[in-house]
């Protein structure tokens, strides 16, 4: 390990340390943790009582932007996100998603006319689907595919650093 690495790990450890020290002072706090049922509500609630634990070990901070390394590049302001194409054929479409602090709009569904696969690079979100009782929870490495035509929304993604997509494309008949 880096010794960068080495002091983002445990500048990391003190936050969460500093964040259970309060928790455990206060029982309100400690109440409203105990509720929490992902890791982005824990994020939000520690960043409200100011401590910056969203970040987890290894992802560094913003590295400077390249078009070659995915998880590069500037953060959207809160409640936006970029999407980038990284390759466009006739057959198929592959986006690079950054989100921060997003969610869709209330009431609003995506329904798509194309089968859709997603891959968290980064961060972790809450997607719901049309028809499920509760949202998914996904985080850094899970993966979904959504099929043509299935609705679905966005309820919430991280704060900084934010949660980066890899959004995979394609026709519903295997056409673009």
């Amino acid at each position: 390990m880096a010794e960068a690495q080495l002091q983002q790990f445990l500048a990391k450890v003190q936050a969460l340390n500093g964040f259970v020290a309060l928790s455990e002072r206060d029982p309100a706090l400690r109440q409203a943790l105990a509720a929490c049922s992902s890791h982005l509500q824990v994020v939000e609630l520690a960043q409200r009582h100011g401590f910056a634990i969203g970040r987890r070990w290894g992802e560094g901070d913003a590295a400077p932007a390249s078009e070659d390394n995915l998880l590069s590049g500037p953060l959207p302001p809160p409640g936006e996100e970029h999407t980038s194409v990284l390759l466009e054929t006739q057959q198929l479409r592959l986006e690079r998603i950054h989100s921060h602090a997003a969610a869709s709009p209330d009431g609003f569904w995506y329904e798509q006319h194309e089968h859709e696969w997603v891959l968290l690079l980064q961060g972790s979100a809450l997607l719901h689907l049309d028809g499920e009782p509760t949202p998914r929870s996904l985080s850094r490495g899970d993966q979904l595919f959504i099929t043509a035509g299935q609705k679905h929304r966005v309820v919430a993604t991280d704060p900084d650093p934010g949660t980066i997509w890899l959004a995979l494309f394609w026709g519903a008949d295997g056409a673009g």
